[in-house]
C-alpha cells in the first residue's frame, strides 16, 4: 500500500483533475468524482492504492462522518441567509423529521407488497435509504439555478435529518434482531435526545464561540476558533451520544448570526474563503468514496432489484415530500408545485447511507444484497437523479443552471 503522503497528493491531484474534466466536459463535478472513484476500485490499481484498507478505516470506522461532513455543514450553514433559514426552516425541519419516518414507512410497505422483500428487511432497507444524504443534496443545490428559499429548505433538510435518520434505523434494527419490540414512547424519546441534545450542544458550542469574537480582531484567529467550533461541537456532541452534525448546523448558525452583526463583508469573506476550499477538499472525498465504494460487478449481477428499489425509494421520496409540503407554507403561501417537484428530484442519497450500511451486522437477513442495493443507489442517485434534476430545473426556471463546478 502507498504511503498516506502519496495517497493525499494523489487524492488532491484527482480533485483537481475532476474539476478541469468537469469543465471540459461540461459534465457535474460530482458525476465525475465518482465515477473516478468506480474506475479505481475496478481497476488493478485498487490493491496498490490500498482501497480497501482506505474504505474500512473512512466509512467502516465512522471516519467519514467526523472529518468530512462537519466541514460541509458548517460552511452551509455560516453562508445561509438567516431571513430565508427563518422562513424555510418548518417545512424544512417537517421533511427532516416526519417526512423521513412517512418515506421509510412508505418504501419498507412498497419494497415488501411489491418488491417481494421480508418484511424486516424491506422496512431496515428503506430505513437506511431515506434520509437525503447531506454532502450530496448541499453540493448538488450549492451548483443547481433555483429559487434560494427552495435551496435553502433542500439544505436545511440535508442538514437535520441525520438525527432521524439514525433513530428510525437503529430501532428497525434492534426490532429485525428480535433484541427489542417496538415502543412509541422510548422511540420518540431516543430522537429528542438524539436531535435535542446535539442542538443543545451546538448553542453551547456556538455561545461560547460569540463570547471569543468579541476579543478576537483578525481572520486568521477567528478562522482557528472556528475550526475549533466545528470539530468541537461533533466531538463532544458524539461522546455525549447525541447528534454531531446537528450540533455542528446549529453551532454554524450561531457563528452566522453572531458574525453578520460583528463583521464586515470583507472581514467575513476572509473567514469564509478557507471554509469554501475546505468544504470543496471534504466534498471532493465523499463523492470520491462514494465511487471507491460501488462495485461494478455487484451492480449488474442485482441490476435489476436494484433498479426496482431505486424508483421505489423516488415514490416514497414523493409520498412523503407531497403529503409534508402539501401542507406546510412559506410566507404564508403554498409551496409551488414545482418546488415539490424539484424537492422529490433533489433528495439525493449518498455517503450518509454508505456510513449506515456499514455498520450493519453480517447476521442480518439479506445483508448482501442491502448492502449492494445501497451502494447501488447512492450511485444511481448521484449519476442518474442528478441528471433528471438538471433537466427539470433547466426546463421549469427557464435558466442556464449548470451542475459543474462553476
Amino acid at each position: 500500500m502507498l504511503s498516506t503522503e502519496v495517497i493525499i497528493t494523489g487524492f488532491l491531484g484527482i480533485a483537481v483533475a475532476a474539476t478541469i474534466i468537469s469543465r471540459k466536459t461540461k459534465q457535474p463535478y460530482t458525476v465525475v468524482l465518482v465515477i473516478i472513484g468506480v474506475a479505481l476500485a475496478a481497476s488493478s490499481a485498487s490493491n496498490l492504492l490500498g482501497v480497501g484498507v482506505i474504505y474500512d478505516q473512512l466509512v467502516s470506522n465512522g471516519l467519514l462522518v467526523g472529518l468530512v461532513l462537519p466541514p460541509l455543514l458548517f460552511e452551509t450553514m455560516m453562508s445561509i441567509n438567516y431571513t430565508e433559514f427563518r422562513a424555510t426552516a418548518p417545512a424544512a425541519l417537517r421533511m427532516a423529521t416526519v417526512g423521513v419516518v412517512i418515506a421509510t414507512v412508505a418504501g419498507g410497505l412498497l419494497l415488501w407488497l411489491i418488491g417481494g422483500l421480508p418484511i424486516y428487511s424491506a422496512f431496515l432497507f428503506a430505513a437506511l435509504i431515506s434520509p437525503t444524504d447531506t454532502a450530496t443534496v448541499l453540493e448538488v443545490f450549492r451548483r443547481t439555478k433555483v429559487p434560494s428559499r427552495l435551496a435553502t429548505m433542500m439544505d436545511t433538510e440535508a442538514v437535520f435529518n441525520d438525527a432521524t435518520g439514525i433513530t428510525v434505523f437503529a430501532i428497525i434494527l434492534g426490532f429485525s434482531q428480535n433484541t427489542t419490540s417496538f415502543q412509541l414512547f422510548p422511540a420518540i424519546l431516543q430522537f429528542i435526545l438524539l436531535f435535542g441534545g446535539g442542538a443543545a450542544v451546538g448553542v453551547i458550542v456556538g455561545a461560547t464561540a460569540q463570547g471569543a469574537l468579541r476579543v478576537l480582531d483578525d481572520p486568521t484567529s477567528e478562522t482557528v476558533l472556528t475550526l475549533v467550533a466545528v470539530y468541537g461541537s461533533y466531538s463532544l456532541a458524539s461522546a455525549l451520544g447525541v447528534s454531531g452534525l446537528v450540533a455542528v448546523a446549529v453551532a454554524g448558525i450561531s457563528y452566522a448570526v453572531a458574525s453578520s452583526r460583528s463583521r464586515t463583508p470583507e472581514y467575513r469573506e476572509q473567514v469564509r474563503g478557507f471554509w469554501t476550499i475546505l468544504a470543496f477538499i471534504a466534498n471532493s472525498a465523499a463523492f470520491l468514496i462514494i465511487g471507491l465504494s460501488t462495485n461494478l460487478h455487484n451492480l449488474a449481477v442485482f441490476i435489476i432489484p436494484i433498479g426496482i428499489a431505486f424508483i421505489v425509494i423516488l415514490a416514497a421520496r414523493f409520498v412523503s415530500v407531497y403529503s409534508v409540503l402539501g401542507l406546510s407554507r412559506i410566507d404564508g403561501k403554498k409551496i409551488p408545485g414545482p418546488w415539490k417537484a424539484v424537492a422529490t428530484l433533489g433528495g439525493m442519497r449518498g455517503a450518509l447511507s454508505i456510513v449506515l450500511v456499514a455498520s450493519l451486522p453480517a447476521t442480518v437477513e439479506d445483508h448482501d444484497l442491502i448492502v449492494t442495493a445501497v451502494l447501488g443507489i447512492a450511485f444511481i442517485s448521484i449519476v442518474f437523479q442528478g441528471y433528471l434534476l438538471s433537466r427539470y430545473v433547466r426546463r421549469k426556471f427557464g435558466v442556464e443552471e449548470s451542475l459543474a463546478v462553476a
